[in-house]
């Protein structure tokens, strides 16, 4: 099978550049403020804390999850600054002596979890926030805001690339949903497998490879098709992707091979039976001499059609829609509790919700991937307290990430792409169903809760 080049005409490696950074302090609910003005006026606020965040369950029907977005959390941490702008904006939010503590904050904790790439499972604690009360509980909603969109488009990308094979996927769903979502879904699905995205804010900020070429508007503005191939050719040369749905496909396959000649690079597809149509063109493209041209089809695409088209004459996927949107789930139900904090002799106290329903298991947790002798994995097995004994053939799972208010875990993106493959490969065969299902794989919780 033909391979779809990761760049088009024109594409140059990325840099990655620097970009204002604003405060995040206000991407906060209300109430984690009021929560800090009660808990300073009554002395408890600097009472040590471990928060935890998890997932109770993974999104319905999903066998596995996928970890995005810890690097924009280490970011959002840093930025997590009140400046005299911010502080107006709470002058009657909270009361002048929390207003003179927020004008101060810096966090000066630690926070350890599972590093981007990495897969998740229900209860696994992905991140662990150790500091006081007042310096953890204000970071609950930045962390899970951007965990909990960051890993559903990771995790809606992971099925996509597994279905996908070897055969890349393109993400190109900007115009499809809030544009700063657009530039964090970009480089989650990149994480995930995905080559290149449309979105040149991803390129800026995260360095994610971008390419693109044309759309229908380009060939509609000029006086025929062929015009319109040829500008098209002429100014980005031959290895180009022409789009070829905007009338009639056979005529303009004709036409682009004519206009390019048989080094054209590859046609776009995007309406219509795109198996069907795809048989079509690639007996026209081959008859035609263009043995090489690939074929790219869009037009909203998600995992299972991925897959239905395993077995058509296809070279690459671009998608957008159910990309952004975590194809059917675009949020993995993360929560941020807290599972100890300081008692009265010094010493950490669990403590745990057990609503109904809502429960949370209380104390520091440790995970590692129990894996058999073959390395496929077996379990998720999380310790409460202490570390769970690696019997030889697992796999720790948590990393520093802030030590003492100071970031140790930042990483490119490469490594955390690098991750995801490994440890996708590592789970059991029927990960890679696209069927609904159980987690592929059980957490186990050892150890009892402290009391």
């Amino acid at each position: 099978m033909r391979r779809l080049r990761v760049v088009d005409a024109l594409t140059i490696p990325p840099k990655v550049g620097r970009v204002s950074a604003p405060s995040t302090a206000l991407l906060t609910d209300h109430y984690e403020l009021t929560m800090l003005q009660a808990a300073l006026a009554g002395g408890t606020a600097h009472r040590r804390a471990v928060f935890e965040l998890f997932p109770r369950r993974l999104p319905e029907g999903r066998r596995y999850g996928v970890v995005a977005g810890v690097g924009r959390a280490l970011d959002a941490i840093e930025r997590f600054r009140f400046d005299d702008e911010v502080l107006e904006v709470l002058h009657d939010v909270v009361d002048g002596p929390t207003l003179e503590w927020l004008s101060t904050y810096r966090f000066t904790g630690d926070v350890t979890g599972y590093p981007e790439g990495e897969m998740y499972f229900p209860y696994s604690p992905l991140l662990t926030v150790e500091a006081s009360f007042a310096e953890a509980v204000l970071l609950e909603t930045v962390l899970l805001s951007v965990l909990n969109h960051d890993a559903a488009i990771a995790s809606a990308a992971s099925r996509m690339t597994w279905a996908a094979g070897d055969r890349p996927c393109i993400e190109m769903g900007s115009r499809r949903t809030h544009e700063e979502a657009a530039v964090a879904a970009a480089r989650a699905a990149y994480i995930a497998g995905f080559v290149t995205t449309s979105n040149l804010a991803a390129r800026q900020r995260y360095g994610v490879p971008t390419a693109g070429t044309s759309a229908h508007s380009f060939t509609l503005l000029h006086d025929s098709e062929r015009e319109a191939f040829t500008a098209q050719v002429e100014s980005l040369g031959k290895g180009t992707t022409l789009l070829v749905d905007t009338y009639d496909i056979e005529e303009a396959v004709r036409l682009g091979v004519e206009v390019a000649g048989t080094d054209l690079g590859a046609v776009r597809i995007d309406s219509g039976d795109l198996g069907l149509l795809a048989q079509r063109v690639r007996a026209q493209l081959d008859s035609l001499g263009a043995t090489d041209t690939r074929i790219v089809v869009t037009s909203d695409l998600d995992e299972h059609a991925i897959a239905a088209l395993a077995a058509a004459p296809v070279d690459g996927y671009g998608v957008g829609t159910s990309l952004v949107t975590g194809s059917g789930h675009p949020t993995c139900g993360f929560v941020y509790k807290l599972v100890a904090r300081e008692g009265a002799d010094g010493e950490l106290v669990s403590v745990a919700k057990k609503s109904k329903d809502k429960i949370s298991i209380g104390g520091r947790k440790y995970a590692l991937r129990r894996r058999n002798r073959a390395g496929v994995a077996e379990a998720e097995v999380v310790g409460i307290g202490e570390p769970p004994v690696d019997d030889g053939d697992d796999r720790p799972l948590l990393v520093d990430l802030v030590r003492g208010g100071e970031v140790v875990g930042r990483e490119p993106l490469e490594t955390s792409r690098d991750r995801h493959t490994r440890a996708r490969d590592e789970l059991p065969m029927p990960a890679r169903q696209m069927s609904r299902g159980e987690p592929v794989i059980p957490t186990i919780h050892l150890g009892e809760e402290p009391h």
